[in-house]
């Protein structure tokens, strides 16, 4: 067996090994089984974090004793199946390697942010497997994707899917604005589980954009069709829309509720 030790390779037998040493990684090869390869591999220095480390365990004395373990867990809503990783896997690759707009992040983890928020706010595994599919008509291939999402995921994914897309031409766009208010238009109709998943898709835009905001300052808006003052009228609108949609709808979950005031929130901190 190789044991490399600082850049330098050694031969050790193969019966003194018995486990790697911390800071030690080991590999299978791929020729005689017997044979590991191992590198040393050094610790970061990172004073700062040891610094705050140790403020934080010297501190820790005057925390209360934790509660003991609840001996009745709450139940999740609803048990995930692998359908949810099927939509990921249809997701990526209508995808591919499309980035969000102006970086170089893939556009999948747009798509698990959705979906997570849909979850966390109360959704059911319908309503996420759309988030996961939301714009998989609009960016990977118009109507024919969208009957390919009914006919494998089901008419109630497909319905949620078709009341997120925009535009179903899989070409030329209509022109932006045209788009966003036949959109805006549409929200006003739109059931509540398409509702759910566009103010998902929304939240996780916004938020991005307000941190893009913060870090590049207002050329962050120069990516988007409709710059600084037409994306502004737009994010503005979706938070007017979705406000009004509590008071229409009385009865609206919690989880939904706490998304539409963080969406407001949100869009709100953008006019700054």
């Amino acid at each position: 067996m190789e044991h490399k030790v600082n850049g330098q390779e050694r031969k050790v037998p193969f019966g003194t090994f018995h486990g790697p040493s911390p800071g030690v990684g080991y590999s299978e090869g791929e020729g005689n089984f017997l044979e590991r390869t191992m590198t040393v591999t050094k610790k970061p220095v990172r004073p700062a974090i040891h610094q705050a480390l140790d403020a934080a365990l010297g501190s820790c004395g005057s925390v209360f004793p934790a509660k003991g373990a609840s001996t009745e867990q709450p139940r999740a809503a609803f048990l995930p199946s692998l359908v949810l990783a099927e939509a990921l896997q249809f997701a990526i690759a209508k995808h591919g390697d499309q980035p969000r707009k102006g970086t170089t992040v893939p556009y999948v983890t747009h798509l698990l942010a959705v979906a997570s928020l849909v979850g966390e706010s109360g959704g059911s595994e319908s309503e996420m497997v759309a988030a996961l599919l939301h714009d998989a008509v609009e960016d990977g291939g118009g109507a024919p994707v969208l009957e390919e999402i009914r006919k494998v995921f089901g008419h109630e994914v497909a319905t949620i899917v078709d009341g997120c897309t925009d535009d179903d031409s899989g070409a030329e766009k209509a022109p932006w604005l045209d788009r966003k208010r036949i959109y805006l238009q549409h929200l006003a109709t739109a059931p509540l589980s398409v509702l759910r998943v566009a103010c998902a898709d929304k939240l996780h835009n916004a938020s991005a954009i307000a941190r893009d905001f913060r870090d590049q300052g207002p050329s962050v808006f120069q990516r988007f069709r409709g710059d600084r003052e037409g994306t502004l009228w737009y994010y503005r609108s979706i938070a007017r829309i979705f406000g009004a949609l509590v008071l229409d709808e009385p009865g609206l979950d919690s989880g939904f509720r706490t998304m539409i005031r963080e969406l407001r929130e949100t869009v709100a901190g953008l006019e700054g």
